[in-house]
């Protein structure tokens, strides 16, 4: 992969800041409407729980912060077996906050230290750019839509005004502060 040169955009890096705050609202969402029978009800076939899912996009978020901004503090990683919806609304708080100083720094003033995304140890990192922001929305996006289908699938179904709301980005922005 050839490296482009690093140029920074301040306003590039806010606003991902805030996309990514508003992903994460989207998740707390979810967690929170969800009923707490499918937390930990078995889906048909051999597939994750739905707390199995949302500890896995917590946990993946530790790793990409890890290798990516090293020097950044870590939340602990969830267990999927005893993870509880209020322990895991409270990580993936974490977990967003820590995603989001990397953000900062990775896409901000140029005063910060991440330089390169590692997506996971063996595959080769990226230089800093949109593509770690889409990149980590769309493993989310992909995860919450598995939630959904499989809640859906359970019998326990999400009210319109949830899965409807995941999608008000507008609505998102301003529960965070962060619509001009």
């Amino acid at each position: 992969m050839t490296t482009r040169p690093r140029k920074i955009d301040s306003q590039f890096g806010r606003a991902a800041v805030r996309i990514f705050t508003a992903n994460d609202r989207m998740n707390q969402l979810l967690i929170e409407h969800l009923d707490r029978e499918a937390w930990r009800a078995k889906p048909p076939g051999n597939v994750r729980t739905i707390a199995a899912i949302f500890t896995h996009m917590h946990n993946v978020r530790i790793k990409w912060v890890r290798l990516s901004a090293p020097h950044l503090k870590l939340p602990t990683q969830l267990n999927r077996a005893s993870c509880t919806p209020q322990q895991a609304r409270a990580g993936l708080a974490a977990s967003a906050a820590r995603c989001a100083e990397m953000f900062a720094e990775a896409l901000g003033d140029g005063l910060g230290r991440v330089e390169q995304f590692h997506r996971d140890g063996w595959a080769q990192a990226w230089p800093v750019g949109p593509e770690m922001l889409c990149y980590m929305i769309a493993h989310e996006a992909h995860h919450r839509g598995q939630v959904c289908m499989l809640a859906h699938q359970m019998g326990f179904r999400l009210s319109d005004k949830i899965v409807s709301g995941i999608w008000n980005w507008e609505r998102l922005w301003k529960e965070r502060g962060s619509l001009r």
